[in-house]
């Protein structure tokens, strides 16, 4: 591995666990300069230093030293791809996207925000159809039991108002995954909306 890859690696371990370079040469027992120099890439860390720097990370030494960012397009778009599972079940247009996500976490370039964004977007999605479903199920009960009897028309309309909700929910779902597959092909930012940030970090 590159040095330069590494001190990437440490760099960014040391901003998602929050620690300042400072915090970090008191958590390993490193000085300061070494920190330094470690992110730097101008020394690697070997031996004590790559197990004090693991332990500071809480993760194990083999992470770190065989971490490298790449460049894979093709896995971002196949990644992106993944959501179209909602077509089978709306809950796989969640699951399957995020197995897919944990298989490469950290691990490709830009993966984490695209993922956040795609998971994000599609448990918002899930949510507001789930919502839609049952708000249309109650509507429809309510109108029933003021009339007395089971209306036919009340059955057709429930039946006819839940059939727009698929088709316009899962319209717009196809039409955003697709938007986004030809972004990230031009290499463009991802753009899902609307979306809860249910997933920050």
């Amino acid at each position: 591995m590159k040095n330069k890859e590494l001190a990437q690696r440490i760099k960014e371990l040391r901003n998602r666990k929050g620690f300042s370079q400072e915090e970090l040469s008191e958590k390993t027992g490193l000085s300061l300069r070494t920190v330094q120099r470690i992110e730097n890439g101008e020394t690697e860390p070997r031996g004590d230093s790559l197990r004090r720097l693991a332990i500071a990370f809480d993760v194990s030494p083999d992470e770190i030293i065989d971490w490298t960012v790449q460049e894979d397009k093709g896995f971002l778009i196949s990644l992106n791809l993944s959501a179209l599972s909602f077509l089978l079940f709306p809950l796989l247009g969640i699951i399957v996207p995020l197995i897919i996500w944990i298989s490469k976490k950290d691990k490709i370039r830009n993966v984490n925000e695209i993922a956040k964004e795609i998971l994000n977007f599609q448990i918002t999605w899930t949510m507001i159809l789930f919502l839609g479903y049952i708000g249309i199920i109650l509507n429809s009960a309510i109108r029933m039991k003021t009339q007395g009897d089971i209306n036919p028309i009340a059955v057709t309309s429930m039946v006819m108002m839940n059939f727009l909700l698929v088709v316009v929910m899962y319209s717009y779902n196809l039409t955003m995954i697709i938007i986004n597959a030809v972004r990230i092909n031009k290499e463009k930012k991802v753009i899902y909306s609307p979306k809860i940030r249910f997933i920050r970090k």
